[in-house]
């Protein structure tokens, strides 16, 4: 039976966003289809595989208490628990559209990990910036193949950050944290997904491959980033707020980050791709008790459109 057939034939209503960005045509892209009532999960996953982002979202009437809009988000190819960008790039289509009124201070998601805060600031009528609050992390083991992980993404050992360990760390979503020296060696790393596979053995990757190296002194930069999951059919991904938690427990957990400057961790990630996006992140507690994390953004509209569903 095909799929759209117990479905009454209506137009799907989406907005187009470019998230973590203030400027259109860049940061990730963003499908957001504002009414997902009557689409069964396989509906869901073609429509999202025809959009071809890396993720879209479709919102529904809240489903427990304490949360004011349920939200599922897929990729091309599978359902997220949870996800950045998709949460933030929502956000502002639930405020552009009046259903989160203005100057809310708050809104909370029903997601598939549970509810989501994303506390809101107010440019007067006008969402400016809105921040997920994530779970605490769960670090797991150092991985002690360091060789190994290096030529996973096409590195050589050397290339690693000397002073910082490879370790996965999630919060909702694991992410394999790679330290590289310097922006030039994370611009040439390169993943396939036979590589990957090699090395799972020493190096088992969940999820996605998150590299990245210190900034120092360039401005408000704290880190230079890139994705990377080509075992989930995933090229690269131009900004990943679900890795973007993990990485500031990462820096705090092991000093790269500390005291005040916790709060204000700002990660650079798609240049690589040409769709450069700004990622904050901020942090509370310490190296031996992370209390809170939290991931923020802009996001822009650059589309609007309707699905025509037979």
């Amino acid at each position: 039976m095909p799929i759209w057939r117990n479905v009454t034939a209506m137009p799907r209503a989406f907005l187009q966003y470019d998230v973590f960005t203030s400027h259109p045509f860049t940061g990730n892209q963003l499908a957001v289809f504002l009414d997902g009532r009557g689409l069964s999960a396989d509906q869901m996953q073609a429509i999202a595989r025809e959009m071809n982002f890396s993720e879209s979202t479709f919102i529904l009437p809240a489903e427990t208490p304490g949360t004011d809009v349920r939200m599922r988000i897929f990729t091309p190819g599978l359902e997220l628990p949870m996800a950045g960008h998709p949460t933030i790039g929502s956000t502002f289509a639930l405020a552009h559209t009046g259903v989160i009124a203005a100057g809310a201070p708050r809104v909370v998601f029903g997601l598939n990990i549970g509810p989501t805060p994303v506390d809101l600031t107010w440019d007067g009528s006008r969402l400016r910036f809105a921040w997920m609050t994530q779970r605490t992390p769960e670090f797991g083991p150092v991985v002690a193949d360091r060789a190994a992980a290096a030529a996973m993404v096409g590195l050589r050992e050397q290339d690693l950050h000397p002073g910082l360990p490879i370790q996965e760390v999630s919060c909702g979503v694991p992410f394999m944290m790679i330290p590289l020296r310097d922006r030039e060696t994370v611009d040439r790393a390169a993943a396939d997904a036979g590589a990957v596979r090699q090395a799972a053995a020493s190096v088992p990757v969940e999820h996605g491959i998150f590299l990245f190296a210190l900034t120092g002194d360039r401005g408000d930069e704290t880190v230079y980033s890139r994705m990377l999951a080509p075992h989930f059919g995933i090229r690269e991904d131009p900004a990943t707020g679900s890795a973007s938690g993990p990485l500031g427990c990462y820096l705090v957990r092991h000093g790269a980050v500390t005291g005040a400057a916790a709060q204000r961790i700002v990660s650079i990630q798609g240049v690589q791709m040409k769709r450069p996006s700004r990622i904050a992140i901020a942090i509370e507690g310490d190296a031996s008790a992370i209390t809170r994390v939290k991931v923020g953004g802009e996001a822009v509209l650059v589309a609007k459109g309707e699905l025509l569903l037979e």
